[in-house]
């Protein structure tokens, strides 16, 4: 009854602040007669597109920075247009500013739109957005007027479970990237080591395997920095090894992998881990995790690691990168930082013992619950999602998610080419030497999507650097992978999910800024117990005890 009132509430906030739109806004005549028309249109099942006459509804989308920041500039969209007859008016956001934006638009009716195309919004958001009325629940219009997204939801019914929160609702549309699976899928391993072969190969060094040899391979570079820049030319003193602390894939969390029973600390966000056994653990509190950081300890005050590893942002991390001056670095894909010619991963280090934990949530590939809402400022909802359905057509899905072709610019993404059958397909055009990341982020659009296993040489081509990748998985990694479980896409109760927000909210920012102070400054006993003493102070146990509730959810 609550959210009832709360959501009545909020729609009549909604047609108020439209209201006053209508009566102040200059010249917004074709928009009000445009939002008519689709507020007129009866949805009672799929809608054939292109509509008789244009609608227009209003979305929020984010883009990064350096890329088109008008989205009906950019051709997904236009051609999106032209086969649907729906003009979008967009409130675009660069993306380094959108968590602060997006939570202002969330809160004022007079700047809310029908949908948020790349929402993107946590557990914890969205289920407070659904409990303000703010957003609306989809179940219904998903099985009615959404045939696409209907259908990879008959075909992996795990997905609609993922998305449904514990009272049966469907709150957001998911994005869905199927890329290998269980431990092959290329989600299981986030920020891979790279090390500079070119380098290795001067030096006449092998590859290392154990945490030692690395050490000695990273010395080799400290001590003949003037060889290699002599060599091949490079501007700038050499580094043996850069990364940047807690930042996501740039992190070297993958190094301490083999300290201890093995944990690592490959969930920089939640810092847990589950035990062959089924237990839920704070991987952040194991003794091989506090190895591997004085270890580290020890490599950066050898002058091996980047000083600057602590505080650099992507852009200077690149640009170092691109000047050939590192020995190892650590990304999703190395040719974000280089070239692919000169570098190889580098195999799992021995320690204590070789070992790769997954990543959680990775064994049903990439997925992303909150990705797209549709807000009670809607006057149309169902048309609204029958439009957002046509980005679940396979071949609309692979563009949104990397790109398109026939731009007429310098670099296209795609081409277009037939299948076995003789059907359209997306062929991937070569990179070369383009930064992955910049040419997507150039013209893909993101929002709600599904790539699956079974698109691929059917309406896409699998994409070289991703193949590539998943071959270093297979091949370097998974053989690795000992570890039965990872912690799975678990929806909790809002209550839960706002218990766990405000536990890791404090727990991870203390257990980051002591995973950094340490790397720079080594630990004591005292200082590692006082840690510990401090982590139960913050409710560590708790948080645990809540997570292992939806761990054995999930299972049983």
């Amino acid at each position: 009854m609550k959210k009832l009132i709360s959501r009545r509430n909020f729609l009549k906030a909604c047609a108020v602040a439209g209201s006053a739109a209508a009566l102040t806004a200059c010249g917004g005549g074709n928009t009000a007669a445009n939002n008519s028309a689709a507020a007129s249109i009866e949805v009672t099942g799929p809608v054939e597109f292109p509509l008789s006459e244009t609608v227009t509804f209003t979305g929020t989308t984010s883009y990064p920075a350096g890329s088109e920041s008008e989205p009906n500039n950019r051709t997904i969209f236009k051609r999106l247009e032209e086969a649907t007859n729906v003009h979008i008016d967009w409130t675009a956001i660069q993306s380094d500013q959108w968590g602060d934006k997006i939570t202002l638009t969330m809160a004022n009716p007079n700047t809310l739109t029908d949908f948020i195309f790349s929402a993107d919004f946590s557990d914890s958001n969205l289920l407070r957005y659904a409990d303000q009325g703010v957003v609306i629940p989809l179940e219904e219009y998903i099985d009615t007027c959404m045939p696409n997204l209907q259908a990879v939801f008959e075909k992996y019914p795990e997905y609609r479970t993922m998305c449904t929160d514990t009272e049966g609702h469907i709150w957001a549309l998911p994005w869905i990237e199927q890329l290998g699976a269980n431990k092959t899928a290329i989600q299981t391993v986030g920020g891979m080591s790279f090390i500079n072969t070119k380098w290795l190969n001067f030096l006449g060094l092998s590859m290392p395997t154990t945490v030692d040899e690395f050490e000695q391979v990273l010395i080799a570079f400290r001590d003949n920095a003037a060889s290699l820049q002599s060599e091949f030319g490079i501007d700038g003193s050499i580094i043996p090894m850069s990364c940047i602390i807690n930042d996501g894939d740039q992190d070297p969390g993958i190094l301490i992998n083999g300290f201890g029973e093995g944990y690592g600390d490959m969930d920089k966000g939640r810092h847990i881990a589950v035990t062959d056994d089924l237990k839920v653990i704070c991987a952040a509190t194991q003794q091989g995790y506090r190895d591997g950081l004085e270890w580290l300890h020890k490599l950066y005050t050898e002058n091996l690691i980047d000083p600057e590893c602590f505080t650099q942002e992507w852009s200077t991390y690149v640009s170092k990168g691109k000047a050939g001056r590192y020995g190892v670095c650590f990304s999703w894909d190395v040719a974000n930082i280089d070239n692919l010619t000169d570098w190889e991963p580098l195999p799992p280090l021995a320690a204590d013992t070789t070992i790769i934990t997954p990543q959680n949530g990775s064994f049903t590939s990439g997925f992303n619950r909150g990705r797209c809402v549709v807000t009670a400022k809607a006057s149309n909802p169902a048309l609204v999602c029958a439009w957002l359905d046509q980005m679940y057509i396979p071949i609309q899905s692979a563009q949104n998610n990397w790109g398109t072709y026939d731009e007429g610019d310098e670099f296209d993404i795609f081409e277009m080419s037939t299948n076995a059958e003789g059907e359209p397909m997306l062929k991937h055009a070569p990179l070369g030497d383009a930064s992955p990341v910049e040419v997507r982020e150039a013209e893909c659009v993101g929002g709600p999507l599904a790539v699956l296993d079974d698109y691929y040489d059917v309406y896409v081509t699998c994409p070289d650097d991703a193949q590539y990748r998943l071959d270093w998985i297979e091949q370097i990694y998974t053989p690795y992978m000992t570890r039965q479980y990872v912690y799975p896409n678990a929806f909790m109760s809002i209550e839960d999910t706002t218990e766990i927000s405000n536990l890791e909210a404090d727990l991870s920012t203390y257990m980051n800024t002591c995973k950094a102070n340490w790397i720079m400054n080594g630990l004591t006993d005292a200082e590692w117990n006082e840690y510990l003493e401090k982590l139960d102070a913050y409710r560590l146990p708790d948080y645990l005890n809540i997570m292992q509730k939806y761990l054995d959810a999930y299972y049983a």
